[in-house]
Parts: structure tokens; sequence; C-alpha cells
């Protein structure tokens, strides 16, 4: 498939109601396990996700759409969810994504990019070069891979609970 902003916002839009719909409402224990020690719950995820809507995604478009002359991006914190509050209501936590995320989409959308602009680059302060098209890419699939996340940490909660079945179950197997 080739990359098209607007297939891109058919994702990202999606995401805040995937998310709402399988974690509103479900007990601490499918939100706040996890697979182990130094791994994320979903809870931990959604929180992620917020971080990267306040400190990734449109503040590194907006770094490689300027007109300046520094396009290094600031190194991106993977763990900082786990400094901010933990007893916040995921609720909460998905309020404040869902509304980030239409923000950030609007403000993508009024961007009117065209094919010369998705080839415009940036630094990344570890991987080097990287145009607005592969970071918008990156965006779409790095949602669809923290959604996959949280269905196999949701999963993996049952692993010892399924009995012989787990033959049959390769969810329960990575």
């Amino acid at each position: 498939m080739t990359f098209e902003i607007n297939k891109s916002i058919e994702i990202l839009s999606r995401t805040p109601s995937v998310l709402e719909s399988l974690l509103n409402g479900i007990s601490e224990e499918w939100l706040k396990n996890n697979e182990g020690r130094n791994t994320w719950s979903p809870y931990d995820i959604v929180g992620h996700l917020i971080h990267g809507e306040k400190t990734d995604w449109m503040p590194r478009a907006k770094v490689i759409l300027s007109n300046s002359g520094h396009k290094t991006f600031e190194p991106f914190d993977r763990f900082a969810q786990m400094k901010k509050d933990q007893e916040r209501p995921v609720e909460e936590l998905l309020k404040e994504f869902k509304k980030i995320r239409a923000e950030n989409l609007e403000e993508l959308r009024s961007l009117q990019i065209d094919e010369a602009r998705l080839l415009e680059k940036g630094i990344h302060p570890e991987l080097g070069e990287a145009n607005l098209k592969e970071l918008l890419s990156t965006w779409v699939v790095h949602d669809l891979g923290h959604i996959s996340q949280i269905t196999r940490v949701m999963a993996k909660q049952y692993r010892s609970e399924v009995g012989p079945w787990i033959e049959y179950l390769g969810i329960l197997k990575r």
C-alpha cells in the first residue's frame, strides 16, 4: 500500500474510539496487568500515546515543515508516562487522548501537505534523516502496533487458563 495522508487519517482518527471500546469500564486487572518485568500494561500504553500526541508526531512534523535551519527533533522520552499520576481513571486518559488526537489531526489536515512537502526532511536524534512521509507512516504503524500490544497483553492474562487450546492461540506464544 502506498502512503496517502487521507488513508493515514482513516486509521489515526479511529484509534481513540478503538481504545475507548476496548478499555472503558473494564476492571483494574485488565488495565494494570502487564506481561512481566519491564513491560507495559494497557494503562501505560494509553499514557504513552498521550505523551506522543503532545511531544512527538505533530511537533516533529512542524520541525520538518518549518523554515528553520535547525531540523533536529527533540528526543522522545518513551517512558514519560511512568512519571505521571498512575491513579487517574483510564476514562480520563482516554478522553484526553481523544481530544488531543482530534486537535492534531485537524492541524494536520489544515497543513494541506502536497507530495513535495512529504519529502522534506528532519533529523531524528538517533536514526538520522527522515522525511515527513516516513514520520506520518510511522505514526499510523505506531498506533496499530500499540493496539496489537494492548490486546496481546490482555490475552496473556488468561495464558494459564486456556488449557489445551493454547496450541491454537498464537497470540499467547509471542
